[in-house]
């Protein structure tokens, strides 16, 4: 029988022919229930077995009795390779962090009446940010007659999603929240996409200071002297 002793009590969250692999999976005598609704290595039914009777099964197959379903009445249990499910079910877990990408929003934050410089500077900071693959919550804050104004703010925000369009999209338009005006810019790249681009940029400049440093030490080199 493969051996999956030392791995019976690890699991996950993956199913099994319909059946929830618990955190706390029992394998082969481990199994505590006196019969267990067994399945096949193919996800055929067999029925109600005595556990005896499937840890037969199993072994005769040269496979493990896996609790699936612990919570049914009976328990549902299967025949399978349980350290190559393990392995194959860390590979996919694996795989599928490498393809998350957790989503930021950052904030910035406008007065109605700002100035151009200041205007300059948030506008590049959105831009970054975007280029990072982040989405941009853009708010205006509104204080005291400023608040009867609402049309300022909203075309601070056209002027700002037109100013970067290149870059992102407005995802959420403007609207009045409490004494301010929020609009979310979304990025027009995925942030995975970003990443990759920011590391070739990067692998590209330390080729490029790889390259210099040879050609740097040929010109440092003295001229050789008649004796």
């Amino acid at each position: 029988m493969v051996a999956a002793e030392a791995a019976g009590k690890a699991g996950g969250d993956t199913r099994a022919c319909g059946g929830h692999i618990s955190a706390e999976t029992r394998v082969n005598e481990r199994i505590r229930a006196p019969e267990v609704r067994l399945v096949g290595p193919k996800g055929e039914q067999i029925g109600i077995v005595s556990i005896n009777e499937a840890l037969r099964l199993a072994q005769e197959a040269d496979l493990d009795l896996v609790e699936v379903a612990p919570t049914a009445r009976p328990p549902v249990a299967k025949l399978m390779d349980y350290g190559k499910f393990k392995y194959e079910s860390a590979v996919k877990a694996r795989e599928s962090r490498k393809n998350q990408t957790q989503t930021i929003v950052k904030e910035i934050k406008l007065r109605p009446k700002i100035d151009p410089h200041d205007y300059g500077t948030k506008k590049g900071h959105v831009e970054r940010f975007l280029k990072a693959g982040d989405k941009v919550k853009v708010t205006i804050m509104f204080r005291g007659r400023e608040q009867s104004r609402p049309e300022l703010g909203f075309r601070l925000l056209q002027k700002l999603a037109d100013d970067v369009n290149e870059l992102g999209f407005v995802e959420s338009q403007p609207k009045q929240d409490g004494r301010n005006m929020i609009m979310v810019i979304g990025p027009h790249r995925k942030k995975t996409e970003a990443k990759a681009e920011a590391r070739a940029d990067r692998n590209a400049q330390a080729a490029a200071q790889q390259q210099q440093v040879p050609s740097q030490r040929s010109e440092a080199a003295p001229a050789p002297t008649d004796a």
